[in-house]
Order: C-alpha cells, then sequence, then structure tokens
C-alpha cells in the first residue's frame, strides 16, 4: 500500500482579514448613500419605460413621464445625481410624448406612420443607454431633446 506524501508545514501565519466597516461608520453609510442615490437615478430612466409600457397598451403616450416626475420631485432636493438624472429623463420623456402625440394628430400623412415606431425605438435604445450610465454614476444628456426643466 503506498502511504501520501507528508504535509509540508506551514511556517507564516495567514494573512488577516480585511477590516470591515462597522454598521454605524460613517464609511459605509457613505457608500450605502451612493448605492441608493445611483439606483434611484437609474430608476428615473427605467420607470419612463415601465410607464410607458403599461399607457400605452391603452394608448396614451404620456405614462412615461409620470415615473421619471415622481422619483424626481420625492428626491430632487436631497439627493443631487437623483435630481440631475430626474431632469434629463423628464426633458426627453417630455420629448418623446410631444413628438409621439404630433404623430398621432397627423394621422391622416404617412410620414407619422413611419414615424412613431422609429421614435419609439430610439427612445427605448436610449433610456436603456441612460439607465446604464445612471448605474455608473454619469451623467447622461439624452440627444435631440428639448429641455424644458431646467
Amino acid at each position: 500500500m503506498v502511504e501520501p506524501p507528508p504535509v509540508p508545514e506551514v511556517t507564516a501565519a495567514p494573512p488577516a482579514p480585511a477590516a470591515i466597516p462597522e454598521a454605524g461608520s460613517t464609511v459605509l453609510n457613505d457608500l450605502n448613500g451612493l448605492a441608493t442615490e445611483k439606483n434611484l437615478a437609474m430608476f428615473c430612466h427605467l420607470s419612463a419605460l415601465v410607464g410607458g409600457i403599461a399607457f400605452s397598451a391603452i394608448g396614451l403616450p404620456v405614462g412615461n413621464i409620470l415615473g421619471p416626475l415622481v422619483i424626481w420631485l420625492m428626491k430632487k432636493d436631497t439627493m443631487p445625481l437623483v435630481n440631475e438624472h430626474g431632469k434629463e429623463a423628464l426633458n426627453f420623456q417630455i420629448t418623446v410624448s410631444a413628438v409621439i402625440l404630433a404623430c398621432m394628430a397627423l394621422f391622416f400623412l404617412i410620414l407619422p406612420i413611419f414615424l412613431i415606431p422609429l421614435v419609439g425605438l430610439a427612445a427605448l435604445v436610449l433610456t436603456i443607454i441612460g439607465t446604464i450610465k445612471a448605474s455608473n454614476g454619469v451623467l447622461y444628456r439624452y440627444p435631440l431633446t428639448v429641455r424644458l426643466i431646467k
């Protein structure tokens, strides 16, 4: 029968574990605050998608404004990142709604029939880009947006 090789002795002590901040420390509170602020900034953009899908099912192209508006109004004074992302998301969604409403008013022309799906696709892609940028803590400026809220 073959015996296993002997295990070498360890002479060095294992490294000490990294210090974990305590629950009441300012470092942990700052990290939690930043994560919450980035998440709410991200939800400013995502709530536009949810509202847009929910209200477009009943034919109203303004549901995409409600989500960003609620989040922005609740947190604009206490969270600067949410304030900036909320304003940008609101301005973009107001612009998208205005274009879609104009297309609906001009339904008898042929161009709006092709323009509405393109605007919807562009709004979807740009909103996803804005969501990703917000999750990274970077301000995203939507192109071709009328900035009514400053």
